[in-house]
């Protein structure tokens, strides 16, 4: 588990929930963007949730929580999380098989075979 603080207040979550919820501030700050989040906590045994806003000029500190409770595990808030990064992240992947006898575009009498 994992104690955040953020603007003077302080909350205890997951591990991987604190490190999306990291990567997603470090997004949104590098977009000069700023974004309301929820995020599950753990507060006196029981599961709430805490809304913050996080952009270009959130201060967050995470560091271990000593304390005797389950991870918590949330794994629709971190696909949240992670949605506003690849938002703000955009990626292309495509698959390169390594075939020298893929079609040629520049060919032009060279028979598509319908592979990509």
């Amino acid at each position: 588990m994992k104690r955040v603080t953020y603007a003077g207040s302080e909350f205890v979550t997951g591990d991987d929930i604190a490190s999306a919820l990291l990567s997603c501030g470090r997004a949104l700050a590098e977009a000069g963007e700023a974004e309301a989040v929820t995020v599950p906590s753990w507060e006196e045994g029981t599961v709430t949730g805490v809304m913050i806003l996080i952009g270009p000029a959130s201060q967050i500190v995470v560091q271990d929580a000593h304390i005797d409770a389950d991870e918590l595990i949330d794994d629709s808030a971190i696909a949240r999380l992670h949605a506003i990064e690849r938002r703000l992240r955009p990626v292309a992947a495509f698959d390169v098989d390594g075939r020298s006898d893929s079609w040629d575009g520049d060919n032009r009498s060279q028979a598509w075979d319908g592979e990509i």
